[in-house]
Order: structure tokens, then sequence, then C-alpha cells
């Protein structure tokens, strides 16, 4: 299994509701596609403090890379990345995106 892993850096007048719609769609796209599933988003609710301005971020796991592909390929992706983005702080970097193989323990 992939799971993707994405942290946003939003500048702090970034209103909640338009962050929301943004995780709401791509909610919506992940239950589309065969091989995406458990999407997860939100804001970050750590204790610890160590965001560095990566104040949300969302997941999804992905059954194998080919499913990953589909989904960074899809159009609607394509658009939501835009969309992110352009809200993120400093545009591109203000985005982390990790993908980690997690095996079955």
């Amino acid at each position: 299994m992939i799971r993707h892993i994405v942290l946003t850096k939003f500048p702090r007048d970034t209103p909640e509701p338009r962050i929301a719609d943004i995780y709401a769609a791509l909610a919506s796209l992940t239950s589309k596609l065969p091989g995406a599933h458990a999407f997860t988003a939100g804001p970050s609710k750590s204790p610890e403090n160590l965001e560095r301005g990566y104040s949300h971020g969302f997941t999804i796991d992905f059954d194998s890379w080919a499913d990953l592909e589909t989904y960074a390929t899809h159009p609607d992706h394509k658009e939501l990345g835009a969309q992110l983005v352009a809200l993120a702080e400093g545009g591109t970097d203000g985005l982390l995106v990790l993908d980690l193989e997690v095996t079955a323990t």
C-alpha cells in the first residue's frame, strides 16, 4: 500500500471553509477511483507544536503505485492541486508531499 501525504502552509487569513471545500472535493475524487481509499484531512491538532507552518494536511491510501499514478494524472486532481497551490503560502513552496510504502505488520 502507498500512503500519499500532503502538508500545506496556508496564509493565516485563508478561510477554513475554502480549505474544507477543496478537501471535500479530494475526498469525493478518492471515493470514485479504484484502489484509492481512507482519505483523511484537516488542520493539525498536534500538542507538540512542530508543524513549522504546515497548518493542514491530508492523506490518501492507494493499493499500488499504479493507483497513485491514476490519481495523480486525473484531471480533477490536477484542478484541485492547482487550487491548493494557488492558496498555499508561496505556491508550491507551501506544499510538502510524501509517498510512503506501507507494509502490513
